[in-house]
């Protein structure tokens, strides 16, 4: 896409969780990605300067909050405070994965709903606007006080997938919280839909008792899709209840790639998984790479979002609630 942004109105800043992420994004709007000077005092403060002048300008931060979380969250909060104090006329957070969104709710007394006191911070901090991919779940966008941007990946993995031949497939949710999202997904491949029946035991064990929805007995692929992998738990118990049921082939479709614990190496040791599929919201180093891993770059949904929003034009075709 040839930019019309002009690069002198513009600041593009990258933290340190995802820079590589930030640089394609600024390759495909053609503007330059400024330098972020990021270091500890002796005590072990953050030390953040961003090498180039905000003032009056519109500043795009890229970051996500991936591991380390909580640092990568203080240097965004930090870079924000940064432009506003530097009289910044628009502060944009670019947050491709927002790993806080996962606590949406009080399901335990005395728990904090940390997904609202993130975003309560980034207001605070100065952040005018936010963009993210997929959050955990769509409550999660009510609990921002600013304008925010919802984005989807759908259009990555069609584009990719298009390339697959996938009669007799079907899409498979792990739960039912995930499932108006894989509905979505499965109208754009003309694909019928299941869901998992799940109950979560603790953070790395799951249940899954069943399926809901079309008859699973009788396609010889399914493509399980999520927002989110982590230890790879849930998707791990949903291929086993799919093998059950006569599936010969299995594709893994998710989001943001976490993939901690070795969950890669753990979906990747079931033979049915052919190919696990996922975005670059969360930056995996070449040693986490996987024959069977695929990564796609979300860089050209920001840059759209961008462009979009630089030039204060709708962003409904790239809403994760979009058709």
């Amino acid at each position: 896409m040839s930019s019309s942004i002009p690069a002198g109105e513009v600041r593009l800043f990258s933290g340190s969780s995802n820079p590589q992420l930030a640089e394609s994004i600024a390759a495909k709007l053609g503007v330059p990605l400024d330098g972020t000077h990021i270091s500890r005092f002796s005590n072990d403060n953050l030390y953040i300067q961003l090498s180039a002048s905000v003032r009056y300008r519109r500043v795009y931060i890229v970051q996500s909050l991936s591991q380390p979380v909580n640092d990568s969250l203080m240097e965004l909060l930090m870079m924000i405070d940064i432009a506003r104090g530097a009289a910044a006329s628009e502060i944009h957070a670019i947050i491709p994965y927002y790993s806080f969104g996962r606590s949406d709710k009080k399901d335990a007394p005395r728990i904090s709903i940390t997904a609202r006191l993130v975003a309560d911070l980034l207001k605070t901090a100065g952040a005018t606007h936010v963009m993210s991919i997929m959050f955990h779940s769509p409550q999660v966008h009510g609990f921002f006080g600013i304008p925010t941007d919802p984005l989807s990946s759908r259009i990555v993995f069609r584009d990719y997938l298009s390339t697959h031949d996938l009669s007799g497939s079907i899409i498979v949710s792990p739960d039912m919280g995930q499932a108006k999202s894989a509905a979505r997904f499965a109208r754009t491949l003309d694909l019928p839909i299941a869901a998992g029946n799940k109950e979560r035991i603790s953070d790395t064990e799951v249940v899954i008792s069943g399926l809901v929805g079309n008859q699973v007995r009788g396609h010889k692929r399914a493509l399980i899709y999520d927002d989110e992998i982590a230890t790879g738990g849930s998707i791990h118990e949903l291929s086993r209840v799919l093998i059950n049921e006569g599936v010969e082939d299995i594709l893994v479709v998710c989001t943001h790639g976490v993939f901690t614990q070795g969950a890669v190496e753990r979906l990747a040791s079931v033979p049915q998984i052919s190919e696990i599929i996922t975005t670059d919201t969360v930056y995996i180093p070449p040693e986490k790479m996987h024959p069977k891993l695929t990564v796609l770059s979300i860089a050209q949904v920001f840059a759209d979002a961008i462009h979009h929003n630089f030039n204060r034009e709708s962003l409904s075709d790239l809403f994760v609630f979009g058709e």
